[in-house]
């Protein structure tokens, strides 16, 4: 891909004033409002499919701008698609939807979704509601969360993550903390009133964090200056263009028309923020992203490829072998 007359190995022309944060840092300055809401016991089959989001937030928090909805997946075995993709979960995943967008979830087996009014109580709920769903096959328990946040890392418009993405906490510690806050936190849930259910909100903060911290620190740039970035009036732009479609042909000239900035000022800019050259950020984002797609066992590598902006499955595996130093069928093979 070609970047224009712009030249990617000069270095800034002067230090960046505001020194970036760590990963560690901007997570703990992360402003998280939540709670757990729901309880799901499935069985197969099993499949439902989620309200509007503008419904979701008038249910869980009238008045916010921005939503995140994670699924704690207790046991058992389960699927989620949102943004045209499916992803698979088991025990101890964690499921984030950054954006609480729809979404449809289910179990092993073929099965109709439902829309989810259908089979959940209507609010006020007088406890946590738990949903139980499908026909005595196997079974599959997940816990569900939200929470509220006005940072720019959920903004729907900058696309920092996908609609949809599933973290594996590693076995260990950071596995049994995840299991152990959310039955705590189940356990802490509690009628108040009538009609209305309070669970400690400080569990989902610290489980949303803990997860964005696993999640990001394979991103690229995420322990230098991405957090600046994304408030940046130059970069902004430019991030949510690459991020909303990574597959376009993008170059320097056309990150910068997006960016309202010269090609020149944009370089530059990236240099001073990111440490990074626009179109290298490029390429580690679309292998950042074929990370999580590749973690999708029903994605074929052709699919994956044109996702992350290659138009044969030969220049992809190339471009990841050069980052990963293994092929992107070796290295889904190994992350099995």
């Amino acid at each position: 891909m070609k970047g224009g007359s712009v030249d990617h190995d000069r270095a800034p022309a002067a230090p960046d004033r505001e020194p970036a944060f760590s990963l560690e840092e901007a997570l703990g300055r992360l402003r998280l409002r939540g709670a757990i809401f729901l309880r799901g016991e499935y069985s197969e089959p099993w499949a439902y499919e989620s309200l509007p989001p503008q419904d979701v937030t008038a249910i869980l928090a009238p008045g916010e701008r921005q939503l995140v909805l994670f699924h704690v997946v207790a046991s058992g075995r389960c699927w989620i698609e949102a943004g045209g993709e499916r992803h698979w979960a088991r025990a101890g995943d964690v499921i984030v939807l950054p954006y609480n967008d729809q979404h449809r979830m289910g179990g092993s087996d073929d099965a109709t979704p439902v829309p989810i009014a259908q089979i959940l109580e209507p609010p006020p709920w007088e406890r946590l509601p738990v949903i139980r769903h499908g026909l005595g096959g196997a079974a599959t328990e997940v816990v569900c969360g939200y929470l509220s946040c006005d940072d720019a890392l959920f903004d729907p418009r900058l696309r920092v993550f996908p609609s949809v993405f599933v973290t594996t906490p590693p076995p260990g510690p950071a596995r049994e903390w995840v299991n152990a806050s959310i039955a705590y936190a189940l356990q802490q849930t509690t009628r108040v009133t009538a009609d209305r259910v309070v669970s400690p909100t400080s569990v989902p903060e610290l489980l949303l964090a803990e997860i964005l911290k696993l999640y990001l620190a394979a991103a690229p740039a995420s322990t230098s200056g991405w957090w600046k970035a994304l408030r940046d009036p130059v970069l902004a732009p430019a991030l949510a263009a690459i991020h909303s479609a990574p597959e376009r042909k993008w170059s320097v000239e056309t990150l910068a028309r997006e960016a309202h900035a010269s090609a020149s000022a944009l370089d530059e800019r990236f240099r001073v923020v990111l440490g990074l050259a626009p179109i290298r950020y490029l390429t580690l984002w679309r292998m950042h992203l074929a990370e999580e797609l590749l973690r999708t066992p029903d994605m074929g590598l052709v699919a994956v490829a044109h996702r992350v902006g290659y138009e044969s499955e030969e220049a992809f595996s190339r471009a990841f072998k050069r980052e990963h130093s293994a092929s992107p069928s070796v290295w889904r093979v190994r992350r099995r």
